[in-house]
């Protein structure tokens, strides 16, 4: 396959995938409301408003829009709103009115406009407009589209029709201070029908998207393959017997099969740290995109290993060249500004001063493929969350309606270094080697973690912080593995 149709199908099937992903979850929605729906409303909360003037309008309900017709051969929907004074003495009323109509009664009448309101905390804003003139009682009218008014609670229903309507809250005595609960409600036939046509229209596009999706990636991993490598060439350690007691230390030492490097550029810019992020943001659309398409060819390539035993050769070398795109990125703009050097836009190896590679495994459990991504991974995702997650805080408010949480963040460990590590860059012209060494080994450990809950070994990432802009070579008295060019990662002796 050509390398430009294959990115022309990944982009397709992306783009139809998310699209799909989309409209099923919105279908999925829609049907979990059509279903609590049933035959009755779904209501919101009930809102405490309150305001000094005769009347509260609301904003310009555009219903439906202009060029509807006004009866429909079925339920297009229903507005049931339901109004207490909060003043049990007082008669409270209700209306819905055509614009127009509702600006004419109240033209020269001092009343509210409610503009916006927050259910968490509880927060309404009015707009005040002033008068002087002294409306007539509002159940006299006769211009209400539908309407109520009484002692007690008070419910309307009215089905949406075309045009730019208005509710009023207002004293039914149309007397100054209208303080009153309201609640609303909706129906509508049309729920279940457009959860219906999202949820097909959704798997449609999925069953169409991520073929094309997946072919596009074999296409491009079969372009962005790791170059062939000689006899002596570094990775993983030989699989053969020690005579030895220190065979098990031996092997906590070795090299694990995903590597990471990156050489510190020695004539770094003192600022272009501070505009990185931005000159990185074509690298950061690009990358969300295939970071998608990395999350689908990994669940195809968990059912290839559970059934096969083998991760196809062609989506590991797209899914690791994604991994590597991803670290060159980071290296420049926020991991670690290492270079000022501008990433190369492409899956394959290049000479950039920042790379990652993994062996490619010829064999690899089909158990584990069930587990490692998880529950194996666990005391990795948590020291990976203390290195590179920002901290985060929780703060309960209680308020009339309930507690509501809110949750604030902050910067990571790995943020912190690097920010030392540029702050310092700054103002010295150098950037401390030390500090290099500590950044690359904390991306060292979060990349064999990565490549690890991505299905792509088997051997469990090591607890060790490996310092330094390239891997540690094999311990003393172990020797390196010699490879055949194009093996993969099968040892030869």
């Amino acid at each position: 396959m050509r390398k430009t149709a294959a990115i022309i199908m990944l982009i397709l099937g992306i783009v139809l995938s998310l699209v799909g992903l989309t409209a099923l979850a919105g279908g999925a929605v829609a049907m979990a409301v059509g279903s609590a729906q049933g035959d009755g409303f779904l209501t919101s909360g009930t809102a405490r408003l309150s305001v000094a003037s005769h009347a509260l309008t609301s904003p310009r309900l555009d219903a439906i829009g202009e060029g509807v017709p006004p009866r429909l051969p079925f339920d297009l929907g229903t507005l049931r709103l339901r109004a207490a004074p909060v003043d049990p003495a007082k008669d409270i009323f209700i209306g819905i009115a055509s614009q127009s109509d509702v600006e004419k009664y109240l033209s020269g009448v001092y009343h509210s406009e409610l503009l916006d309101v927050e259910m968490q905390p509880f927060r309404a804003e009015y707009r005040d407009i002033p008068g002087t003139a002294v409306p007539a009682a509002p159940a006299q009218q006769t211009f209400w589209a539908a309407s109520a008014t009484g002692p007690g609670e008070q419910e309307l229903t009215w089905d949406l029709a075309a045009g730019n309507w208005s509710i009023v809250l207002m004293n039914a005595d149309a007397s100054q201070g209208v303080a009153a609960t309201l609640q609303a409600g909706a129906r509508s036939e049309l729920i279940r029908p457009a959860a219906t046509g999202l949820l097909v229209g959704g798997a449609i596009a999925l069953v169409i998207g991520v073929p094309l999706l997946v072919f596009g990636a074999m296409g491009l991993g079969r372009h962005s393959g790791p170059p062939a490598r000689g006899p002596g060439a570094p990775g993983l350690p030989l699989q053969v017997q020690q005579p030895t007691q220190h065979m098990a230390e031996l092997a906590d030492r070795a090299p694990y099969p995903a590597r990471l490097f990156g050489e510190l550029d020695p004539g770094l810019s003192r600022g272009l740290w501070l505009v990185k992020w931005l000159l990185a943001i074509p690298h950061f659309v690009v990358l969300v995109f295939l970071w998608f398409a990395f999350a689908v060819t990994t669940i195809v390539a968990g059912f290839a290993i559970l059934f096969t035993g083998r991760y196809p050769r062609t989506l590991f070398n797209f899914n690791v060249g994604v991994m590597r795109w991803n670290w060159r990125v980071a290296f420049y703009a926020y991991a670690a500004a290492g270079t000022d050097l501008y990433p190369p836009f492409t899956l394959a190896h290049t000479d950039y001063p920042a790379d990652f590679d993994v062996d490619y495994p010829e064999r690899l459990s089909r158990g584990l493929v069930l587990v490692k991504w998880w529950l194996l991974a666990i005391p990795h995702l948590l020291i990976v969350a203390a290195l590179a997650g920002t901290a985060w805080t929780w703060r309960a408010e209680t308020t009339d309606l309930g507690t509501t949480y809110e949750r604030s963040t902050g910067i990571s460990l790995l943020g912190i270094l690097v920010l030392v590590a540029v702050v310092a860059l700054l103002f010295t012209g150098r950037y401390l080697r030390p500090l290099f060494d500590l950044i690359l080994g904390i991306n060292r450990w979060i990349y064999r973690v990565m490549a690890y809950t991505a299905l792509m070994r088997d051997e469990y990432p090591p607890f060790r912080l490996d310092q330094g802009p390239g891997e540690a070579p094999p311990p003393a008295g172990q020797p390196a593995r010699q490879e055949v060019p194009g093996s993969g990662s099968t040892p030869q002796p």
